[in-house]
Parts: C-alpha cells; structure tokens; sequence
C-alpha cells in the first residue's frame, strides 16, 4: 500500500503520478523534540507520528529541502510550515504546558500562519495560479521561483556530471576490449556512439 501524507487535507500519496511531479516523502524524524514539533505543526489533535507516519516536500519550504544528492532529504532541523488548514484549525487546538513546548509552538504558530497567509490566493482571484496582487505576496512568489531556478540548476550540474563520468567509463571499456581485441565492430560502433565520440 502506497505511503499517504498525514497532513490535513493532503490527498498527495507515493505513486508514479507524485514522482513526476517531484513530489517526495518524509518520514518523521526519530529525535524526540524535533518529531514532536512535527506533530503541533500538523494540529492533528491528539496525533502520535508512527514510524511509517510520512510528509511529503508540500508542506516545506523550498530553502528546507536538500535537493544536492540523488534522494531529496530535509535539511537539519527543518519544520513543515506550508499548510492550507481550515479556519477552525487556524488556532493551536490545546494549551502547552511547558515552557519549552509553548516557546515551540509560538514559533511554529508564526511560521504557519505567515506561510498560510503568503500561499492563499487574493479574493477575488479564480485561479490558484494568479499572481498575488500585494507587493509582500508577490516577493515570495518570486522568491520561491527563483530557489527552485537555482535547485533545478544546480540538479542539471549534477545530471551532467553524472553524464560525463559514465561517457568515461565507455570510453575506458571500449579502449579495454579495443585493446584485448575481443570486441566486434558493431559493439564498437555502439560505444563509441554512447561515448560521444560519434554523432549519428
């Protein structure tokens, strides 16, 4: 059964159609006090992350995923912060008793609250893709556009890169078999296409 994110109203779940999209899946993290900010964000009452309890990268902001490798992670220390709660899940559900849990949940009670505010589209607006007609919305549009420019960028450096390590190594097994005279001439022509050193 394909993993579901747990977040209100997300219908986003681990299938071929997400991948495309980009979409990754996070598990909730295993140090107590960050899996716990994790689950005041979601303002889920009485929710209790399992170990195959899931996000997916919706719901962080582009600055918190770490796009440098081949597998999407959450950089260190990040929270989900983008949501689209309802009005009655606007406020926190239950009072914090702790000096630490209320500290924490001022801070996530900020961070959600600007992003719901940054992502909701102006009234009178039909469609989601509409720019925001004040100049603070319009910034973090731009801002968000311009994070994911330079993620993309630098995914395209590491895809060619990639590229140019494994034309190496076709050519280092073409001069190999070239040179032990176990190769025939098709096998050789195919590689030297895959190579580079021949164009069609």
């Amino acid at each position: 059964m394909p993993d579901s994110c747990v977040a209100w109203g997300c219908k986003n779940r681990r299938t071929i159609q997400t991948k495309s999209r980009g979409i990754t899946f996070h598990k909730f993290p295993k140090p107590k006090a960050l899996r716990k900010q994790w689950e005041i964000a979601l303002r889920w009452e009485g929710f209790s992350a399992s170990d195959s309890s899931v996000l997916c990268s919706e719901h962080f902001r582009e600055q918190d995923l770490d796009k440098t490798g081949q597998i999407v992670r959450i950089r260190e220390g990040a929270k989900p912060s983008v949501f689209n709660f309802p009005a009655h899940l606007q406020k926190p559900v239950s009072e914090r008793t702790t000096k630490t849990s209320k500290r924490a949940e001022e801070s996530l009670s900020v961070n959600c609250s600007l992003q719901i505010q940054e992502t909701r589209p102006p009234p009178n607006v039909d469609h989601s893709y509409a720019l925001p007609a004040d100049p603070t919305g319009l910034k973090a549009r731009l801002s968000e556009a311009l994070a994911r420019v330079e993620s993309l960028e630098r995914d395209m450096r590491n895809v060619k890169k990639r590229e140019q390590r494994a034309k190496s190594i076709v050519i280092s097994l073409l001069e190999d078999l070239s040179g032990k005279n176990v190769i025939n001439e098709e096998l050789e022509h195919k590689l030297n296409f895959y190579s580079g050193k021949m164009k069609l």
